[in-house]
């Protein structure tokens, strides 16, 4: 069986068993372009491009038969000489006009379909009037091409043509490129209707044409002799490197495409491809004439995110829109919230772009070109890297890095900064270079856009807060609460906290209770949806720090014709977010729906004993359906759905279900955009419940059974001091940052693009009933069905209209309560479990295991047993409890969320067994990097490194075996850690570098992650800083992750740890912990399954991790494909905790998770007991590996064939199928856990360095070395800085090392950069300068000093601590963030500078971008400018204005002396020279609380104005 057999067969399986989706498979890449502004074609060109393009490799993935690469391309204008020589060569004569050239990829090994295919191409080209000049052979050198690569290399092909007569001589072109866009559409189209394999045009055009493949970078041009040749000359070039998460070579997904290449990943594709369907319904244009239908569907299936952008890209260019607006309008600037910063035309136009469609958003940098434009430009919140630059002699040249072309700075005539959302655009008609913010000036000027938004209708202040009536009280009220499903302690646990406090309840410890799936009682709808979230191949956003980039705007009023471009589109109300108050709600239906409302009522007579089970709610459907339709065809514009009419006799339709059914009903009919959804429903509590409405296609939600029962509980005094208005508008704040929450989980940045897009998994749900009402959202495992739905909602019916005195269910799904929802943590098991490791008693340890199987069914692996008919050895043949407990560790709990003595015992503990225990994000007191005096070692194997950064330092990562990068965390994935300021003591507060008291949340991305190839960069920068530790990659479980998993293992990571749902938490968001991530057994039998599929199994060790409490938790888990096993909370059970989930209030009362002095000295753990735990468990694998006939976990792993599911769950689950988990896939390819050690990654300059500076290395004498530098050169600094760390700690060196280095330095120049070291470059620096600085000075000057030029990339002193950087030049998008105490001056910031610093200095001697200082909570900041403009863009959450004190202005002077000395800043030098005048032009930004201090104290001189 051959490689491609094999792959194609496995891969199908797991599709066919549901285990896999193809669609889960990412990618990311390193993009650029090379452009002559005069539009003339020059050789140069190409070859720039070809060199920038082999400089981007590193950003791409190779597979291991080192030559198959991810894919690489270049889109080339068209070269007219080149294949004018070719047309002459094959004797044909030319004809007027220019030569049209297609790229087709052909079936190679079918010759009777590569034989239809060409005729296909043939017939349509010619029925459009075109001559064909003939076929080429495209040629290709197959050295280059790799195995994988040229199993599924396609034939490849050109034809050329000649225009026909009546466009041959068209001036700009356009009509002949919209001819063959139809043309191609054509081909696609029959194509696919004669089931035609392997067929793809990569380009059909006169202007542009693509060269691509699956070979690495550096080897396109090897690949295509074209590329070579003298004579191949171009105006312009786009290139692009990709790096998938998948190692399927398929040679159609490398890019670039036909108009774009795309650095980033759509988080908004499925909202995007269902709106795409709505708009294509009205979408027409004169352009198209007769042809609009040619051109439908307009997003092609089976292509990636990337290729549908440029699907809706060329259609919006085809149809009249210059390249320029078509960016903005698919990928538009954040506006919403940017009062004063941005010109009025500019808001304008983005109004009129939000108006017109929905944003794809998420991170992009996008290069891309319709012939005559050129467009370099971002996404709205600036999380891909572009840099460009202008020569003197007309060359515009942008990618990724700097210094891809490798051009002497002497030939540069300027770099131009792009920031989030914006673009930079070349006219090649005209020969003109726009800026950003000409760019943007120019699409403004187009239309009257200011004037058109006056048409735009604000609902705020007709709706907004005002009477809100009342339905229901009493009796009334409590029948309703319980037919919707709620407890009393659903309204204290979370109704409460939103109403009091305006925000979401808190909680701590994770989750046991079983999914609703597989609980006894009926739950909510809502609970069946869980919360999609990102993960390495793209970032969450941080919605309290960058909330400005996020928008709940929601649009009323039909959507228009998006190819049209026309005041009309401007006709809509526009409401702040999509929550109604009941008040709100009825004044709204007078302005937006007047005469047009139609309402439909969601509720059915109550079915009889004799009905079918689920008749009368698929009836009930069919006909709300129907209703919608006929209504929306009839003229309403706004349908109002509702389950107020529910009643003792009548049961609802849940209304998930029926705003689905209604959405999809609408879309399908084509009907969607013509009308506004209301939905007004009894379901929704909270954020989730309201989220999940709105994700499957409501408009509007009005949570009216909510708002009386808070109304109700306001009036018997259960909010002192909140008044109806207070309440009304603290619940819809409530509702708001939650539903801000879970699009930021994601990284979707606004709510149109979200809605109806189904962005969750679905967990229990069967998959006919997802497939229809859900389509696109996984359901893994199947269950519920619509008649199983429907008794669960008769059984609460009957709980709320059968008793004459109805009273709601206590509650037990948050705390345990006896005749509630089960937990897996009860009183018998803790003490079981406490009593034997107290006293070392394996049997009463094995009382506990019987009790914990005695439990109901909690998880997926309860429901699974072993097979039958095993033949057992002997337990002594087994391996040693000592070998298993190596396997063993305790997870990320950090230092502050344990107290000192708990996170102490756990390190002990595991150090004694030789296992290990991870730090958590909290840093490491470095008093325990030596062993105690009594030979115990409290030092953490596993050092972590999250978001925050922490207590981060170069000493801190060498004091570790293994170093884990914490991406996401199970109880809260897609948010950052959360420590309450209360647990924020002194000594917290030194090891984690920041203030005393402060809540510490970190950001919900790592902001050096945005995409797969930046987590392969930090695993570079881990690796360099220390050379001996292995890399763990902590992911939480999800369908996809297989695909994300391999992506990991590409990128050199040593561990993949995949974390279930239900993990530990010290404190965490309740929706979070509850409605977010899945069970572990499902991420992990899919990374598994995908890691063997693509042959990267052998290439990493995979950890299992979440709520593992026996040893059958670990056999299963070993089966399912783990080596190692993390074991948390039950590791604190043994050491006290009672489970009372008060990690969050700090009133732990045994003194495990809590700061308070009084508590911690209750705490009673010792590492006995840890140890006797973990003896236990290993004592239980050993029994049930010789039960299973094995004598060691290796001889398990991924033997699947062990299992079989005994239980399928209840009677009312239409079925509950595991198969998808136990199909099993043999890696071609297999190492024992002992045999995998550490993945190499290439050296660096650090290598020579620490050959050549002996001298200092040996004794620590000053020393000074120069070398010339380029982009591939990365992470300069920090291999040395572990040399000089593990030599002379953190104190560092007496002398200094000193490096003068010339060049453009590569990513992470002088990363973890420790005390000693000194880094001097003339250049220019990429991405992540000095992230995570321990000491080193970087200081970064040009060639030649140019005022405010860009000199440094993005996310610069990321994490730093310690530290100074000196850029003689301005930074880019968040400089300083989460600095904890470097000092830095820059000339010039992008947005989102100094984001949540808690410490250090920051001197801007230059312009500001917005969100400055977002979630700043300690520091400095002093900004040359107006206090007026520093406002404007000042995030004043946390940070104020504040005086220049006399002690100020010191810091500041000595700052700028030293920037002066260190880079010789002729800026600097100014404003030395007068200091005096110079002073009082800063701008000094201080912590809030700081400013009230200063501002209190008497008496405060401040430095006259």
């Amino acid at each position: 069986m051959t490689w491609l057999t094999k792959y194609n067969d496995d891969r199908q399986r797991l599709i066919d068993a549901h285990a896999y989706q193809p669609a889960s498979e990412k990618d990311a890449c390193g993009v650029g372009l090379v452009a002559a502004i005069d539009g003339k074609p020059r050789r140069e060109v190409v070859e720039l491009a070809i060199r920038s393009l082999k400089n981007v490799a590193h950003r791409g993935a190779v597979d291991p038969d080192g030559l198959s690469g991810d894919g690489a391309g270049i889109m080339v204008e068209a070269p007219q000489a080149f294949f004018a020589e070719q047309v002459r060569v094959i004797g044909q004569a030319l004809r007027p006009g220019p030569i049209a050239i297609g790229q087709i990829f052909l079936p190679r090994t079918d010759l009777g379909a590569q034989d239809r295919a060409r005729a296909i191409v043939e017939t349509e080209v010619l029925r459009a009037g075109f001559f064909i000049y003939g076929w080429r052979q495209t040629p290709i050198d197959l050295r280059v091409v790799g195995s994988k690569a040229d199993a599924t290399r396609p034939e490849i092909e050109q034809i050329m043509l000649a225009a026909p007569a009546d466009l041959a001589g068209s001036d700009d072109g356009e009509a002949l490129e919209r001819e063959l866009y139809l043309v191609r559409r054509r081909i696609e189209r029959a194509v696919i209707a004669e089931s035609v394999p392997g067929f793809y045009i990569c380009s059909l055009s006169a202007r542009s044409l693509i060269y691509k493949g699956m070979v690495r970078a550096e080897l396109l041009d090897q690949l295509y002799p074209d590329l070579l040749d003298p004579t191949f000359e171009a105006a312009y070039a786009i290139f692009h490197q990709r790096y998938s998460t998948n190692t399927f070579p398929e040679w159609r997904l490398a890019q670039p495409f036909r108009m774009l290449a795309h650095n980033g990943e759509i988080n908004t594709l499925k909202g995007n491809l269902n709106w795409m369907r709505s708009h294509e319904i009205r979408m027409t244009a004169q352009a198209f004439g007769d042809h609009d239908e040619d051109v439908k569907p307009v997003v092609q299936p089976g292509g990636s995110d990337s290729a549908s952008l440029d699907n809706v890209f060329e259609v919006l260019v085809r149809a009249g829109r210059p390249a320029p607006m078509a960016k903005a309008l698919l990928i538009p600037e954040a506006w919403a919230k940017d009062e004063g910063l941005m010109k009025p035309e500019h808001r304008a136009l983005y109004a009129y772009c939000n108006a017109v469609m929905e944003p794809w958003d998420g991170p992009a940098a996008i290069c891309a070109t319709d012939g005559r434009w050129i467009v370099c430009g971002k996404d709205r919140n600036g999380l891909r890297p572009l840099r460009a630059m202008e020569t003197h002699d007309g060359l515009l040249l942008a990618g990724s890095e700097a210094g891809l072309a490798g051009l002497p700075d002497s030939r540069i005539k300027r770099r131009l900064p792009i920031g989030p959302g914006r673009m930079i655009v070349a006219d090649l008609r005209n020969g003109i270079l726009l800026d950003e913010a000409e760019a943007i000036d120019a699409l403004a000027a187009d239309h009257p856009y200011t004037e058109w938004l006056e048409n735009m209708v604000d609902l705020e202040p007709l709706i907004g807060p005002g009477p809100e009536p009342r339905a229901a009280t009493g009796e009334a009220l409590t029948r309703r609460q319980i037919a919707a499903g709620f407890s009393r302690e659903d309204l204290d646990m979370l109704l409460d906290p939103l109403i009091v406090d305006g925000k979401e309840a808190v909680g701590s410890m994770g989750d046991d209770t079983p999914p609703a799936v597989l609980s006894t009682l009926p739950r909510p709808l809502a609970h069946y949806f869980r919360q999609n979230f990102s993960q390495v191949t793209n970032p969450p956003i941080d919605p309290l720090r960058e909330a400005g980039a996020m928008s709940l705007k929601t649009r009323f009023k039909n959507l228009g014709n998006i190819l049209a471009e026309e005041e009309a589109q401007t006709n809509v109300f526009v409401l702040d977010s999509p929550i109604l108050t009941t008040g709100m709600y009825e004044r709204m239906l007078g302005v937006v729906g007047a005469g047009t409302t139609v309402t439909i009522d969601c509720s059915y007579p109550l079915p009889a004993e004799v009905d079918r089970p689920g008749a009368g709610l698929r009836a009930a459907i069919d006909r709300i359906q129907l209703e919608a339709e006929t209504a929306v065809r009839e003229g309403s514009g706004l349908v109002v759905l509702t389950d107020e009419r529910a009643s003792e006799d009548r049961i609802t339709i849940p209304m998930i279900i029926a705003t689905a059914a209604v959405h999809l009903r609408l879309t399908d009919r084509g009907l969607r955009s013509f009308v506004s959804i209301v939905v007004r429903s009894s379901e929704a509590l909270e954020p989730h419940g309201v989220a999940v409405l709105v994700g499957v296609g409501a408009t509007a939600v009005n949570p009216w059974l909510a708002q009386e029962m808070f109304q109700e509980r306001l009036d018997r005094g259960a909010y002192p001091g909140l008044s109806l208005r207070d309440a009304c508008l603290n619940y819809k704040a409530g509702l708001e940052a939650g539903l801000m929450k879970t699009l930021a989980r994601k990284g979707i940045s606004v709510i149109s693009a979200y809605r109806g897009g189904c962005e969750f998994e679905v967990l229990g749900l069967s998959r006919a009933l997802t497939a229809e009402f859900f389509p696109g959202a996984p359901s893994r495992i199947s269950g519920i069905g619509l008649a199983g739905l429907e008794q669960q909602a008769m059984r609460r019916h009957a709980a709320a209209w059968i008793d004459a005195a109805p009273s709601p269910a206590i509650g037990g799904f948050f705390r345990i309560r006896a005749g509630q929802e089960a937990h897996a943590h009860d009183a018998r098991t803790i003490h079981l479990l406490q009593d034997a490791c107290n006293r070392g008693d394996y049997k009463r340890f094995k009382q506990y295991s019987e009790a914990i199987r005695d439990q109901p069914d909690l998880a997926p692996r309860d429901l699974l047993d072993w097979r039958e008919r095993l033949t057992p050895v002997p337990v002594h043949e087994v391996e040693s409890v000592s070998d298993i407990r190596k396997r063993f560790l305790t997870p990320g709990m950090s230092l502050g969320a344990l107290s000192p003595e708990a996170h102490g015992v756990l390190n002990v503990a595991m150090n004694r067994i030789g296992a290990r225990s991870v730090s958590g994000e909290g840093g490491e007191d470095p008093d325990r990097y030596a062993t105690r005096p009594d030979g115990d070692n409290m030092n953490s194997a596993v050092k972590q490194i999250a978001s925050g950064r922490f207590g981060v330092t170069a000493e801190y990562l060498n004091q570790c075996r293994e170093i884990e990068i914490k991406i996401a965390q199970g109880a809260k994935p897609g948010e950052g850690g959360q420590l309450p300021g209360f647990k924020v003591t002194e000594f917290i507060a030194r090891m984690r570098h920041s203030t005393v008291g402060t809540t510490l949340i970190s950001p919900p991305p790592h902001h050096d992650i945005y995409s797969i190839e930046d987590l392969a960069q930090l695993i570079y920068d881990l690796k360099q800083i220390n050379p001996d530790a292995r890399v763990t990659v902590k992911l939480v479980s999800a369908s996809g992750i297989g695909a994300i998993a391999s992506g990991v293992a590409k990128a050199k990571a040593d561990c993949i740890l995949i974390a279930g749902h239900n993990g530990g938490t010290g404190a965490s968001p309740q929706s979070s912990i509850k409605h977010a991530g899945l069970p572990w057994e499902i991420g992990l039998a899919e990374t598994h399954q995908v890691l063997s599929l693509n042959n990267l199994r052998s290439h990493v060790v995979v950890r299992a991790d979440g709520g593992m409490r026996t040893g059958r938790d670990i056999v299963i888990a070993a089966i399912l494909g783990a080596e190692e096993f993390n074991i948390g909370t039950a590791s604190l059970i043994a050491m006290g905790c009672l489970m009372v989930r008060q990690c969050h209030s700090n009133t732990c009362p045994v003194g495990v998770c809590s700061q308070d002095p009084r508590l911690r000295e209750k705490f009673t753990g010792t590492a006995d007991k840890v140890v006797n735990l973990f003896s236990f468990i290993a004592e239980e694998v050993r029994e049930y590996l010789a039960m299973l006939g094995a004598r060691s976990l290796d001889e398990i792993v991924g033997r699947t064939d062990l299992l079989r599911q005994v239980r399928r769950g209840g009677v009312h689950l239409d079925d509950l199928d595991l198969n998808p988990l136990l199909v099993r896939v043999e890696a071609s390819e297999k190492k024992l856990w002992a045999e995998k050690g550490r993945a190499a990654v290439p050296e660096t300059l650090d290598a020579r360095v620490l050959n050549d500076a002996w001298a200092f290395l040996d004794r620590g004498q000053t020393s000074e070395l120069t070398y010339p530098i380029s982009n591939v050169m990365r992470t300069i600094g920090a291999a040395v800085s572990s040399a000089i760390v593990r030599r002379w700690g953190s104190t560092g060196p007496t002398g200094v090392l000193t490096l003068r280095l010339n060049g453009s330095a590569g990513q992470s120049f002088g990363a973890f950069g420790a005390k000693g070291l000194k880094l001097e470059l003339t250049g220019e620096a990429n991405d992540y300068v000095g992230k995570g600085l321990s000491g080193a000075d970087i200081v970064v000057k040009p060639v030649e000093w140019r005022e405010h030029q860009p000199a440094i990339g993005n996310t610069t002193l990321y994490g730093a601590t310690s530290g100074r950087l000196f850029v003689a030049g301005s930074a880019g998008e968040r400089f300083a963030v989460r600095n904890s105490g470097a000092h830095a001056v820059v000339e010039g910031l992008g947005a989102h500078g100094c984001e949540y610093m808690t410490g250090g200095c920051v001197v801007v001697l230059g312009p500001v971008g917005w969100n400055l200082a977002a979630g700043m909570s300690g520091g400095e900041l002093f900004v040359l400018g107006t206090p007026d403009r520093v406002a404007l863009a000042l995030n004043g959450d946390l940070a104020s204005i504040a005086a220049v004190t006399p002690e100020a202005a010191d810091r500041l002077q000595a700052l700028v002396e030293a920037h002066l000395k260190a880079t010789g800043s002729p800026l600097a030098s100014r404003l030395l020279s007068d200091w005096s005048d110079s002073v009082l032009r800063f701008v000094r930004v201080v912590p809030t609380p700081v400013a009230r201090a200063e501002k209190a104290a008497e008496p405060i001189e401040a430095v006259p104005a």
